[in-house]
């Protein structure tokens, strides 16, 4: 099912937090609202299931304006951060719990509450109430019965803030594997990057109740909009230095000059900034930089670095594990200017 937000207006005591929004999330998709905490993105998933009412504009469920309906009538399947599962149910009588409401027949409840366990493989946890329950296996059951009884349309708030870090992967890519087999619209909340890039096919950068930017996982990195979305994106995050464009080149503090990638052409005194990212520093490029090693970081299979290039500028490299480097050491590294992205003053990218 598409969804549609036309000019979407949400005010808290008379003062707008979202104005005029506009956003249209394609049939079938999954779509990650991506933002800091306060940027509009729960508001946004809340208004959307009829939980928030809308001060302005219309939601469209298809080529329905569904604005006036209430959450109940909207056929929409809500999973939220905490699992909101009832403590003194069974895993069974929960997922059933929507279908009770519907008053659906007991043979069809059962055979729909056992296909979906199926589906999201909890089908051996049907008898344990949630007490008895994994974080992961609170969650599976939440989202079997979110889609229980077969909405047009499901919503993630931040579903997996709660759970450690090796059931925040592996409940990644079972809620995206869930997602594709059901084929069913889904808008996911969060502020975490990796889980929007993991999971989505095109992410909503909000800040400020606004969108910044929507696009693919990809382009958004490679092609961020402004410094605001390339500082988002990135983890560890992109290194920004302030200076200016000079005969054709980055002048910045402390004597640090760079070269700027070929697609621009020379504007002389012009305030730009510009963003390196760890991977574009210290394998290959044109360019080499001298700085001192300040900090090492041991990943595993890759090493983090830092490295101090001029007074009050250090630039991170990631690179394949390595143990031949020392804080303290001075080195030379390649840097890919081509690969550098340039912001003007305003923060757009050139």
């Amino acid at each position: 099912m598409r969804i549609a937000l036309k000019d979407f207006t949400k005010k808290f005591d008379g003062v707008p937090v979202i104005d005029r929004m506009n956003l249209e999330i394609r049939d079938g998709e999954m779509l990650a609202l991506l933002g800091p905490s306060g940027c509009g993105k729960s508001t946004t998933l809340l208004a959307i299931s009829g939980i928030h009412r809308i001060d302005g504009g219309q939601i469209l469920f298809g080529d329905d304006d569904i604005s006036g309906l209430p959450s109940q009538k909207r056929n929409v399947g809500v999973v939220f951060q905490n699992y909101a599962l009832y403590p003194h149910m069974t895993a069974f009588e929960n997922i059933a719990f929507p279908l009770q409401v519907r008053r659906t027949e007991k043979k069809e409840i059962e055979a729909r509450v056992q296909e979906i366990a199926e589906l999201t493989h909890i089908a051996p946890y049907l008898k344990r109430k949630p007490g008895q329950l994994s974080g992961g296996q609170q969650q599976r059951v939440a989202l079997a019965r979110a889609l229980v009884r077969k909405p047009g349309v499901l919503l993630l708030d931040e579903p997996l803030a709660n759970l450690d870090a090796a059931l925040r992967l592996e409940m990644r890519s079972e809620i995206r594997r869930i997602q594709l087999e059901t084929g069913i619209t889904a808008i996911l909340v969060t502020h975490d990057q990796v889980e929007a890039m993991s999971m989505a096919d095109r992410i909503a950068i909000m800040d400020k109740g606004e969108i910044l930017q929507v696009s693919p996982p990809d382009e958004m990195y490679r092609r961020p909009t402004n410094r605001f979305v390339a500082s988002f994106m990135g983890n560890p995050p992109i290194v920004m230095i302030d200076g200016e464009m000079r005969n054709g080149r980055f002048s910045g503090p402390d004597g640090f000059d760079l070269p700027l990638p070929s697609h621009l052409s020379a504007d002389n005194n012009r305030p730009i900034s510009i963003g390196v990212r760890p991977e574009h520093f210290g394998s290959t490029g044109s360019h080499s930089v001298r700085g001192r090693i300040s900090f090492i970081e041991p990943q595993g299979r890759e090493t983090h670095f830092d490295l101090k290039v001029a007074e009050g500028i250090v630039l991170r490299s990631i690179q394949h594990a390595r143990n031949d480097i020392a804080i303290g050491q001075d080195v030379e590294w390649p840097l890919d200017v081509e690969s550098t992205l340039v912001f003007d003053e305003k923060g757009n990218r050139l």
